[in-house]
């Protein structure tokens, strides 16, 4: 069951691994290959954070790059957090770069002069809009490319 120092989440590690989630301090990097078990290096590491009390969820910034990272890792540190028997309010931020960067404008949105409601473009998003806007104003498509 849950011990108050986060133990129970080093059992199945190895020292490496271990070493990884136990440290405190300075900046850390974790290099390693495809199946090394990064991920449950750094779900480990933000929950033991969380169990041992030298962070609290709003402490914690975890930025991967595709959406099924950041799912895998939201499941795992909530069911690592719910395992522990510790209730935390909030839950760590946990997604990619791109939400990260829409979460941050939608916050600072008026700030920027911005609603809250937006749109994001992308490339095929953009060419459409560019497309319409052109035929709207009488350009030819064909001879101009949007």
């Amino acid at each position: 069951m849950f011990s108050q120092r986060g133990d129970h989440l080093l059992e199945d590690l190895n020292p490496a691994q271990r070493t990884a989630v136990e440290h405190r301090g300075s900046p850390l990097l974790i290099v390693a290959g495809a199946g090394s078990g990064k991920t449950r290096v750094l779900t480990r590491r933000i929950a033991h954070l969380l169990a041992t009390g030298d962070a609290t969820p709003g402490q914690i910034l975890a930025i991967t790059f595709t959406n099924k990272a950041g799912k895998e890792m939201r499941e795992r540190v909530g069911h690592l957090m719910s395992s522990s028997g510790k209730l935390f309010g909030a839950q760590p931020f946990i997604s990619t770069f791109h939400s990260l960067g829409v979460f941050i404008i939608k916050e600072n949105a008026e700030l920027l002069g911005l609603t809250r409601h937006f749109t994001i473009f992308d490339r095929s998003d953009s060419k459409r809009a560019s497309k319409e806007a052109m035929t709207r104003a009488g350009f030819d498509v064909k001879e101009f490319d949007p």
